[in-house]
């Protein structure tokens, strides 16, 4: 019996697309490039701002701001941040973000517990008024928060004006009741997609209310609490409203009021503007980079729930 072995055809020289290959859409081209564009138009003001605070001003007024540089330096930063005094500024606006974030933190994830865990009665309309509030126009409470912090005394360690008024507590105190509701809102939704089973068990245990919230339900949170607290910290850092309105004393003013130090009456260096302007952006981009990883996590957590 003759075996008749013939050999094996030798593969394709050309590209075979297989069920494991991938095909590039048009598109899916297109969205990237519509991103890629989007995000250069974001960048491109921090990006000048960054090439202008390396050059003179009088290069610049010379051959135009999108000229090739001549002359790159640091010099700009240093004489920013002793001109403007920004080193106090910088320590106002820690006083303020930081308190107001913990605060804030603090009473939506209690509030967003109770609504979503504890099974309290009205706690859809309790959740539909936190939500409501942040469709209240700011500039609508200036006036009469003004006349009630100029009327709520405080003692003197708390405000060296012996009221509300002209201190940090003015500034966190709006700054919480305006944010909190936007933070009830996402966490009540993140707690949503927790296992109830988890409490469930620690009831049949015996732990109470605080022990259900502060040592199981928190620690699950953790991801939406980092992405929170870094939008939190950025727009309590980047107010500029509230402290002008509130602050009379120009020495507890924020790092964001710090910038018009940097301007002249009669004429401004936007060379030097630029670089106070980078070196204010910095800590909220410190902030970010730091929490980038649950930043992220917390927007796409529970994402494919179900």
């Amino acid at each position: 019996m003759i075996t008749d072995i013939r050999p094996a055809p030798a593969p394709a020289t050309g590209t075979v697309s297989g069920p494991g290959t991938r095909r590039v859409r048009p598109g899916r081209l297109g969205l990237h490039a519509f991103l890629m564009t989007v995000s250069l138009a974001f960048l491109a003001p921090l990006l000048l701002a960054v090439y202008a605070s390396l050059r003179p001003y009088e290069e610049t007024a010379k051959y135009g701001y999108f000229s090739l540089p001549r002359h790159l330096s640091f010099d700009y930063y240093k004489q920013a941040f002793t001109d403007s005094g920004m080193g106090k500024y910088f320590l106002n606006s820690i006083l303020i973000a930081v308190p107001g974030v913990l605060l804030t933190l603090f009473l939506a994830s209690f509030v967003a517990f109770s609504v979503t865990r504890l099974k309290m009665r009205g706690g859809l309309v309790l959740l539909m008024v936190f939500t409501a509030g942040n469709l209240l126009p700011q500039q609508v409470i200036v006036t009469p928060l003004y006349v009630l912090f100029t009327k709520i005394e405080l003692p003197y360690w708390m405000s060296d004006s012996m009221t509300m008024y002209d201190s940090y507590w003015a500034v966190i105190a709006v700054q919480v009741a305006f944010q909190v509701g936007f933070c009830v809102f996402v966490l009540a939704n993140f707690m949503r997609t927790l296992p109830i089973e988890i409490i469930e068990a620690a009831v049949v245990d015996g732990a109470g209310v605080w022990t259900r919230y502060w040592r199981i339900t928190l620690p699950l949170c953790r991801p939406a609490l980092a992405a929170l607290a870094t939008l939190q910290f950025t727009w309590m850092y980047n107010d500029f409203l509230w402290a002008l309105v509130f602050i009379s004393d120009g020495d507890k003013l924020p790092v964001t009021s710090a910038l018009n130090n940097l301007r002249g009456q009669f004429f401004t260096d936007y060379n030097l503007l630029a670089a106070g302007s980078v070196l204010v952006a910095l800590p909220t981009v410190l902030v970010f980079l730091l929490l980038q990883r649950h930043f992220i996590a917390g927007l796409t957590l529970g994402a494919n729930k179900g």
